[in-house]
C-alpha cells in the first residue's frame, strides 16, 4: 500500500466520522448545546484517532512494506498528539456543557459526571492516554528505559477498550444501528489485526523456524555480527534492506525486542545482523551464547529494491547504518558503474564490514568511497558540491540513505540542493 493511498484512506475515514456527526447535529444557539455539539465531534474524532493509531502499529505486512516502518512510526507519533488534544478537548467541552446545563460550577459538574460508570470509564481511559503521551515526549522518553516505555504503551489497549465502551453509549453511535454496527466492525477488525500480527504470527514463526544463535563475531570497536540459523528461512521472503524485531531468550535480554537490519542477504539457513553497542541491550548482545533461542518478527521495512526507479543507484550510509546498505550493495542489480556506495564515519577505525564492502566493490566493479572526519570539521563531505564531485551525475541516481537522524537529515537537504528530486531519496530511520 503506497503512503499516498493510506493517507487518503485515513482522511476519508475522518471525513466520514465528521459526516456522521454532521447529519445528527441539531442547530442551537444555546451555550450548553454549543458545548455539547463540540464535545460530540471531538469525541468521535478522538475515538477514530485511537483506532488509527492502533492500526498504524499493527505491523500489517502490506502496510509496513509499502509505507515503511519509520514513516508509520512518525505518523503514529504525530497523530498521537492530535488524539490527545481531541480527548482533552472533548473532556473540557463536555464538562463545560454539563456545568452550563445544570447551572453549577465545574468542580461540582465533574463530581456528578464521574458518578456515571460509562463516563468514569472514559475519564480513566483519557488519563491512561495522557500518561502514555507524557512518557513519549522527548524530554521524558530519554529518561525512561525502553522496557518501561513499552509497558506503559500497553495501557493504550485498555484505554481504547474503555473509550469504545463509552462511545457505544454516545448519542451519535447508539442512535443509529448502522453506525453502531460499523463502529463495532471497525474496532473488531483492528483488534483482530493486532492479535494476529503482533501475537499469533510471531509465535507461529518462532515455532516454525526454530531460530538459534550460532556465532557472535567481532567486527570492530563495540560492533558485533550475530549469525542466526533456522529452518525454512526462504518462507520469510526477507529482502536486503529489511529488518526484523529480534528477541533473544537469554537472561536480561528476553524482555526486549528491538529492530536490527539484515547485514547480509539470507544464505540458505542463516540470517546475520550487525549491531553497535549503544545501550544496555546492545552491549549485552556481545555476550550472547551459541544455541540461544531467538524470536524474530518480520521482515519489515520498505528500503528494498522495489523502490528503485532509475538505472543508477547511490547508497549513502552513516555509522552502523551501513548494515542494510551492505546487503543492498551486494544484491541490487546493476552493471559496472551503476552502483556507488558512500560510507560516512568519524575515522577509519569506525568503518564496519570494510573488507566485505571492498570485496563486493571489486567483484561488481562498483564505486566505494569512505567519507571520514569528525562531524564538526570545517570540510563537510556531505555538502552538495562535495557529493557532486564524487558522483558527477548525482541527479540521475536513485539514493538509498540510512544513518543517524542528524546525518540523514543533513544528507537529505544536501542531496536535494545537489539536484536529486526528493521522491528519488529513499530512507528509513530506525530510532523509533
Amino acid at each position: 500500500m503506497p503512503p499516498a493511498h493510506l493517507r487518503a484512506a485515513l482522511l476519508t475515514g475522518a471525513a466520514a466520522v465528521t459526516a456522521l456527526w454532521g447529519v445528527q447535529v441539531h442547530p442551537s444557539a444555546r451555550l450548553d448545546a454549543l458545548f455539547a455539539t463540540g464535545a460530540h465531534l471531538t469525541g468521535l474524532l478522538a475515538g477514530y484517532g485511537v483506532l488509527v493509531m492502533l492500526f498504524l502499529m499493527a505491523r500489517v505486512p502490506a502496510v509496513e512494506h509499502g509505507v515503511g516502518a519509520d514513516r508509520l512510526a512518525r505518523w503514529h507519533a504525530w497523530g498521537g498528539r492530535w488524539v490527545l488534544s481531541l480527548c482533552v478537548g472533548h473532556t473540557v467541552l463536555a464538562l463545560c456543557g454539563y456545568a452550563v446545563h445544570r447551572g453549577t460550577d465545574l468542580l461540582t459538574a465533574g463530581t456528578e459526571l464521574l458518578g456515571y460508570p460509562a463516563l468514569a470509564a472514559a475519564t480513566l481511559g483519557t488519563g491512561l492516554l495522557i500518561a502514555v503521551g507524557v512518557t513519549s515526549a522527548r524530554a521524558v522518553r530519554r529518561r525512561v528505559t525502553h522496557e518501561t516505555w513499552r509497558a506503559l504503551h500497553l495501557l493504550t489497549y485498555l484505554a481504547a477498550a474503555l473509550a469504545f465502551a463509552h462511545q457505544l453509549a454516545g448519542p451519535e453511535i447508539a442512535g443509529s444501528p448502522l453506525a453502531a454496527w460499523t463502529w463495532t466492525l471497525l474496532h473488531t477488525t483492528v483488534a483482530a489485526l493486532l492479535v494476529w500480527y503482533r501475537l499469533v504470527v510471531p509465535v507461529r514463526q518462532a515455532l516454525r523456524h526454530a531460530l538459534r544463535v550460532t556465532e557472535v563475531r567481532r567486527e570492530g570497536p563495540d560492533v558485533v555480527s550475530v549469525l542466526i540459523q533456522g529452518e525454512g528461512l526462504d518462507e520469510l521472503r526477507a529482502e536486503p534492506g529489511q529488518f526484523f524485531r529480534w528477541r533473544f531468550l537469554q537472561r536480561r535480554l528476553w524482555h526486549t525486542a528491538l529492530p536490527f537490519s539484515l547485514s547480509a542477504p539470507v544464505r540458505e539457513d542463516t540470517l546475520r545482523i550487525t549491531v553497535k553497542a549503544a545501550g544496555n541491550h546492545t552491549r549485552r548482545m556481545r555476550r550472547l551464547r551459541p544455541g540461544t533461542r531467538v524470536f524474530a518478527t518480520g521482515p519489515f521495512g520498505a528500503l528494498t529494491a522495489h523502490r528503485r526507479t532509475r538505472r543508477k543507484v547511490l547508497l549513502l550510509a552513516g555509522g552502523v547504518g551501513i548494515t542494510p546498505m551492505r546487503a543492498l550493495f551486494e544484491t541490487l542489480p546493476g552493471g559496472p558503474g551503476d552502483l556507488t556506495l558512500l560510507y560516512r564515519a568519524n575515522n577509519a577505525a569506525q568503518l564496519v564490514l570494510r573488507d566485505e564492502l571492498e570485496a563486493i566493490a571489486a567483484d561488481r566493479r562498483a564505486a566505494l568511497h569512505y567519507l571520514l572526519g569528525p562531524s564538526d570539521a570545517s570540510f563537510d563531505p556531505l555538502a552538495p558540491q562535495a557529493l557532486r564531485n564524487l558522483v558527477p551525475d548525482l541527479a540521475e541516481h536513485d539514493v538509498y540513505l540510512c544513518g543517524p537522524p542528524r546525518m540523514a537529515e543533513a544528507a537529505t537537504v544536501a542531496l536535494i540542493r545537489a539536484g536529486v528530486p526528493e521522491q528519488h531519496i529513499h530512507a528509513e530511520n530506525f530510532t523509533f
